[in-house]
């Protein structure tokens, strides 16, 4: 009875020690846990359930590591490691327990999404007996082998043109010439070579020292140093034993300043860049446009770069390529301008301070934006100087301002708006006949001091004459008779108060500050000072319903093939065709009529329109302040062309004449090599 009893405690022992014992591991619970270590980006402690023969092989620190770098190469994302539904191999022959199970690797990365199929083999340790993973490099990628390595590729994208409506580059991909040196043909008069290169390029010695010692520079690799823009491409280095020159892609405005404040330009991004425009992710090496088109289309014109993710094998060649994403190159952009025509009007102005805009009247397709002086964009590429720079900043002309986006009083050129009202509302007639007296106005003593002023003393005038002799008094009579209100709406239809519909910026045209709200003001407004603000194509498009029987076209500046022109101006109807009619009539003589103020745009058996007008810009009727000088002409043979050209400081330089001679070639070249 006694010997039951100890072998039953002795069973009872037993069943507690059994039950006591650590339940083993399984090779499936250690694939679980792997895998999910793996999504969960816990490298470390992946690296303790792999085999001693794998740690060997690869410490800790360099498993994690390598995991990390790849990973944050190809920018890696939504990683997710899942189990496949299939079963574990049996045990090998020779007692050692192992099993392979498959999973699917999945993530989001730089060029598109992985989604592959892998096999990871968990074997006993035959000392420990514990179940490890056996690790080898194909549990990055189930490709990959011992001495392969994952390269990120990255495929340059093509910045998109910009064309004028002929196919003539404004904006292009193009080349520059660079100077610089193959280190490993420096040979022995290396170090008085950079001494003697950096003497004819002007520069430092020190900045040539650093461009060589970059890291990844090569003796057989060429290292750019400047760039060959204007007295260095005419150096010669052909005594310098490793300088050359070679050429280099770069982005190029074919016409230079006559065009820089349409194009922009672009430049490399900066800090400020990336910060402020954090949805084109943008990189360090990436160029983003500055000013102009090149700015406004930056989104159409950038490409997208292409990338390849790619394992390559110790030999260099590629074993797979992962994902991969082709380069979407920028869309090209053509413009309605004439490229010929910006530059023969920015030419024209010859350094003075202006600006213009051309437009086809019928269609209201812009053929130039000028404003002068200017600056070549060529130089941003290329290398800017501080010095360079500095000049322009300082330059009292301010070649850096965009002037064809600004806003400035039309003076007289605003007269044909004044006249057609009166016409439209029946204030005025064609025929209808004033007498004036003098060249000083004022209407009675309630404008105390005040007066308005002519520059031609012609007693008997009809309205054609007030056009033809720019007279402010007729005009200001006419103003004042239509009354505030009236003519505040009316010369409101001509786009005063509206913005462009173009994606170019411009600034809203103004009659008046708020309102206009005594006659003084009304009688200033009516010839084009007083609070009247216009840029130059507002002002060239205010004139297109006396070509077009009154109606106001809408300014168009990039080219659509679907969009030809039928032959009849599409617009808003401001004026009934008899008006416009009238007023390009009266357009007509001043400059055909050699009292004309546009008389110096006659062409010979050609029919010329336009308006010549002065603006003075100062605070009191008594100050002598600065004018600026405009002309608006247009081609009334073949209405394909209009022209508003605004010069400023005119004074003592012959007024609006100056503007007129200055632009006069630009309408007979113009004119005469299209018809």
């Amino acid at each position: 009875m006694r010997c039951v009893r100890y072998v039953g405690c002795i069973v009872i022992i037993l069943i507690m020690f059994t039950g006591c014992k650590e339940k083993e591991t399984l090779p499936e619970e250690v694939f679980d846990r792997y895998i999910g270590l793996w999504q969960q980006g816990q490298y470390e402690a992946m690296y303790e359930l792999v085999s001693k023969a794998a740690k060997e092989a690869v410490p800790a620190e360099a498993f994690a590591a390598r995991y990390r770098s790849i990973y944050e190469g190809i920018g890696m994302s939504n990683l997710s490691v899942t189990a496949l539904p299939q079963a574990g191999e049996p045990a090998t022959d020779d007692g050692l327990s192992e099993k392979t199970f498959a999973y699917q690797l999945k993530m989001n990365t730089s060029a598109g999404p992985i989604d592959v199929e892998g096999a990871m083999r968990v074997a006993r340790d035959q000392e420990t007996g514990e179940w490890k993973v056996d690790w080898k490099p194909s549990l990055l990628f189930p490709s990959m082998e011992e001495g392969d390595k994952v390269t990120v590729r990255t495929l340059q994208s093509r910045r998109g043109e910009i064309y004028d409506r002929s196919g003539n580059g404004l904006a292009v991909n193009g080349s520059i010439e660079v100077i610089g040196i193959v280190p490993g043909e420096l040979g022995e008069a290396r170090e008085k070579t950079i001494a003697q290169l950096a003497k004819r390029l002007e520069i430092p010695e020190s900045f040539i020292r650093e461009k060589l010692a970059a890291s990844w520079v090569k003796d057989n690799v060429f290292v750019p140093i400047v760039n060959a823009t204007g007295d260095r491409a005419r150096l010669d280095f052909s005594d310098l034993q490793g300088v050359t020159k070679r050429d280099k892609s770069a982005r190029v405005y074919p016409y230079g300043e006559a065009a820089v404040h349409l194009t922009g330009y672009i430049r490399q991004v900066t800090a400020e860049d990336m910060e402020k425009h954090k949805d084109k992710n943008l990189e360090s090496d990436d160029v983003i446009g500055k000013s102009g088109l090149e700015q406004i289309y930056d989104d159409r014109l950038r490409g997208k770069d292409g990338v390849h993710i790619s394992i390559i094998a110790a030999d260099g060649t590629v074993r797979e390529t992962l994902a991969k994403v082709e380069p979407a190159n920028g869309e090209d952009i053509r413009l309605t301008i004439d490229a010929g025509l910006q530059e023969s009007m920015y030419r024209s102005l010859d350094g003075d301070a202006g600006t213009g805009a051309a437009i086809h009247p019928q269609t209201g397709e812009i053929l130039a934006l000028v404003s002068s002086p200017a600056y070549d964009p060529n130089l941003f590429i290329q290398g800017l100087s501080e010095e360079q720079w500095k000049s322009w900043n300082e330059d009292p002309k301010k070649p850096l301002l965009n002037r064809f986006t600004k806003l400035y009083a039309p003076g007289s050129v605003f007269k044909p708006i004044t006249a057609s009202i009166g016409l439209q509302l029946g204030v005025s007639s064609v025929d209808e006949v004033k007498t004036i007296e003098g060249l000083r106005w004022a209407k009675d003593g309630s404008w105390g001091s005040y007066y308005v002023k002519r520059v031609r003393d012609v007693p008997v005038e009809d309205l054609t004459d007030a056009i033809v002799n720019s007279d402010n008094i007729y005009l200001a009579q006419e103003a004042l008779e239509m009354g505030a209100e009236d003519f505040s709406r009316e010369a409101e239809k001509f786009g005063f108060g509206a913005s462009l519909p173009i994606d170019y910026p411009f600034p809203k045209a103004s009659l008046s500050n708020d309102g206009i709200t005594n006659e003084i003001l009304l009688a200033d407004s009516s010839y084009g000072q007083g609070e009247v603000q216009m840029s130059p194509l507002h002002l060239a498009l205010s004139y297109t319903p006396f070509i077009n029987e009154g109606k106001l076209v809408a300014p168009v500046l990039e080219l659509k093939k679907d969009k030809e022109f039928q032959g009849e101006a599409q617009g808003e109807r401001v004026l009934t065709p008899d008006t416009a009619e009238a007023i390009h009539r009266m357009l007509l003589r001043v400059v055909d009529d050699p009292k004309g103020t546009g008389h110096g745009a006659y062409i010979p058996g050609r029919k010329i329109a336009g308006k010549t007008g002065t603006a003075e810009l100062k605070r009191t009727k008594a100050e002598s302040g600065q004018e600026n000088g405009w002309f608006v002409v247009y081609d009334a043979d073949g209405f394909d062309f209009l022209m508003a050209v605004m010069i400023e400081d005119v004074r003592d330089r012959g007024g609006s004449g100056y503007v007129v001679r200055k632009t006069a070639p630009v309408v007979k070249g113009y004119v005469e090599n299209r018809h």
